[in-house]
């Protein structure tokens, strides 16, 4: 391997044009020094000195996304070091360069200590970054700056390495430039991704591409629009951008496709906001748009900051797709809002936070999958519009909570539903492009199903969903904690008082929790062991007193008032349900998973008694809020009616269904209908029990 030497000075020089030599700028001047003697030893793979890459990455920041911070740059600069250099630590970096840099470098920097598998370890890595971003959204610029050059010199890495890396960059980095709003990083990332990903087919298809480039056709639509222009005494020009590998890639499937509707675009950049709607009008003229296909942008940007007006013509049986903007539009379609960054404007400060929002949830919150939030998010565009007028983006296949959540964070926790016309549509409606949306509200909180996560598509609607999710599921186990707590102290005889003495403090500390309400949340997620809690509260608060023995065997006992899915699941194995006998709860994070007590599959979990609790349900206490629905078989048209006609007060009928062939006179049928609690489905269970007739019911949480 031949090693080269870098450039420092030319390096020095090139920088100095972008951000000048002040005093403000000598906290990057001092990490380009720093950061050259950390790495000064280090080589590349391609024998490049390793302090190139560092450099490149604060390169990009300042030249492709007009990054002017000395504070951000600097972090660049030194992303690497505390990774790569033992005896530089984030405190090593506070004390030289500040807790701003110390912040970002901390966040860029990679989980070093870690035994358990490779893709666990993978998944901490992804949301260390994430939290990291979630404080510092200049992380994020970092790392993605970092991804862009470590692509653009993979040829010197070894063929599974490329691969990798192209999987990564297409599940996470690219995706997440889209969403930002940088567009020539997220076209770039795309494509060379999908060039070590798919080498054979991408090079096939990026001679394809190069053939659209020289279209005769297309060229002269061009200038057709050029002289028309022209004539008109516009000072504009056309130039023709043909999409590349990106433009191909369907992102759902993870593939390459052959043909895409609009495989090119044209750009009319004009001077002025006037001189665009001026072109629209020339444009219009020559190349007739296809109806409702002109999106203004200019008067209602998108949430990324980006402006401009797009215009689809349908000429000799191609779609094209025209966008016309001025020359800052087009440097801020870009790079995003980063360009904004530390503004002030009420745009660019609320999707900041949206951002930050989606990045806290992403590495916060494990029962979200990071990788399906971040593809949602990257999907094409849908356009729809609140009733006053206001452009709300969307990706494809959002639902009207995806809206309700866009418009206000407090109106998708309210929403019950929307007006799309004269029509009412349910929340996991699926919008159109185009739309006008009024969202039907309710005074409080929606208690909203698990399933309906699955279908929302923005960042913004899972994040809220979750954290919703999250809060009934903590309030249920510390109910859950505090009970635990409570009997297994009197199964040792210990008075229940003694945990209000003062040493409780020190055994809170002991186990790293700040409150007593944290204590019953993590006994009720079975993160802190009901036995050795019970063990240092005997010998720390109750010492030197007589205490029971050990209880075994026998389970500790809650009593639930909720069927709420998000905090209680019902195994698939024996599909226990809240009217059965014996129910066996295993404690988790992610809520109690039920099992009933005869079950074979339980019996295979290793777990302690402490582990699990016997549910039990209070029958009144428990509202039932969906329609429940049981399934007759081989009944008599008369037979079941009259069954009906003597059923239990509290069951309040919707329809029945039949679902046998023709008019035979027997067969299955499904009743639909509704009880106000547990105490009404118990008295209708009852009731077709006693009848003798075969049926089948499992409750609709």
């Amino acid at each position: 391997m031949q090693y080269v030497k870098y450039d420092l000075d030319a390096y020095r020089q090139v920088m100095r044009s972008f951000i000048g030599d002040g005093p403000e700028t000598g906290v990057f001047w001092n990490a380009l020094d720093f950061a050259y003697q950390a790495h000064g030893n280090q080589w590349r793979r391609s024998g490049d000195p390793y302090i190139m890459h560092p450099c490149s990455v604060a390169r990009i920041l300042a030249e492709e996304l007009d990054i002017r911070n000395p504070e951000i740059l600097a972090s660049a600069l030194l992303h690497d070091t505390v990774e790569d250099v033992e005896a530089i630590t984030g405190e090593v970096i506070r004390e030289k360069f500040g807790p701003n840099v110390e912040a970002i470098v901390e966040g860029c920097t990679k989980v070093t200590h870690y035994t358990g598998d490779r893709q666990s370890f993978k998944k901490l890595v992804h949301r260390k970054i994430f939290s990291g971003a979630a404080a510092k959204l200049e992380v994020m610029l970092v790392k993605l700056a970092d991804r862009l050059h470590n692509l653009r010199t993979l040829s010197s890495m070894p063929r599974d390495k490329r691969q990798k890396i192209a999987d990564e960059t297409l599940d996470i980095y690219a995706p997440l430039a889209t969403i930002l709003g940088l567009f020539a990083i997220k076209r770039e990332l795309y494509n060379l991704a999908l060039a070590y990903k798919f080498p054979r087919q991408g090079s096939k298809l990026q001679m394809h591409i190069n053939n659209l480039r020289n279209d005769p056709e297309v060229l002269r639509i061009v200038d057709n629009v050029q002289k028309a222009m022209e004539r008109e005494g516009l000072a504009g020009t056309a130039t023709l951008r043909t999409k590349g590998l990106w433009g191909y890639y369907d992102v759902r499937n993870r593939i390459l496709i052959k043909e895409i509707e609009i495989p090119q675009e044209i750009l009319i950049l004009m001077k002025t906001r006037g001189g665009c709607y001026q072109a629209l009008g020339v444009l219009n003229e020559i190349y007739p748009p296809i109806p409702r296909t002109i999106r203004d942008f200019i008067a209602n940007p998108k949430p990324s900051g980006y402006q401009g007006l797009h215009a689809r013509p349908n000429i000799d049986g191609r779609k094209y797709l025209f966008k016309i903007r001025t020359e800052e539009m087009a440097r801020r379609a870009q790079r995003g809002m980063v360009r904004d960054w530390g503004g002030d404007s009420k745009a660019s400060t609320r999707f900041f936070k949206e951002i930050q929002e989606m990045f806290d949830i992403l590495g916060s919150d494990d029962s979200v999958s990071y990788r399906d939030m971040i593809a949602a998010s990257g999907r094409k565009e849908i356009y729809t519009y609140t009733p006053q007028g206001d452009l709300i983006c969307l990706p494809v296949n959002s639902i009207l909570l995806d809206f309700a959540f866009r418009v206000h964070t407090a109106i998708g926790h309210t929403c019950i539903g929307g007006m799309i016309g004269k029509q009412r549509v349910g929340t996991d409606y699926q919008l159109r492009d185009g739309q006008v949306i009024k969202v039907i509200r309710q005074e409080g909180q929606v208690n909203f199903d698990p399933a309906v996560q699955i279908l929302c598509q923005t960042p913004k609607a899972r994040s809220e969903l979750a954290k919703a999710f999250r809060v009934r599921r903590e309030q249920v186990c510390r109910q859950i904690g505090a009970s635990l707590l409570a009997q297994e102290l009197r199964r040792y005889g210990v008075p229940y008082e003694v945990i209000e003495k003062e040493g409780m403090a020190d055994i809170l500390a002991y186990f790293d929790i700040s409150s007593m309400e944290d204590l019953f949340q993590q006994l009720g997620e079975g993160r802190v062991r009901l036995r050795e809690l019970i063990y240092e509260i005997r010998n720390g608060l109750y010492v030197g007193r007589p205490t029971l023995f050990q209880p075994t065997g026998i389970f500790n006992r809650v009593d639930l008032t909720t069927l709420d899915p998000v905090v209680i699941k019902s195994s698939a194995c024996c599909k226990p349900g809240p009217l059965d006998k014996g129910v066996i709860g295993l404690l988790s994070e992610r809520g109690l998973s039920l099992h009933r007590k005869d079950c074979t599959q339980l019996r295979k979990i290793n777990f302690q008694r402490e582990d699990a609790v016997e549910v039990r349900w209070k029958l009144k206490s428990t509202k039932i809020e969906k329609t429940q629905r049981i399934i007759v078989m081989q009944a008599t048209r008369n037979r079941l009616l009259m069954l009906l006609s003597v059923a239990p007060e509290e069951m309040k009928m919707i329809d029945i269904v039949y679902l046998g062939k023709g008019t035979a006179p027997m067969g299955d049928w499904e009743v639909h209908f509704q009880v106000v609690n547990l105490y009404g489905l118990k008295k209708v269970a009852r009731h077709f029990s006693r009848s003798g007739l075969r049926f089948e019911f499992e409750l609709e949480q």
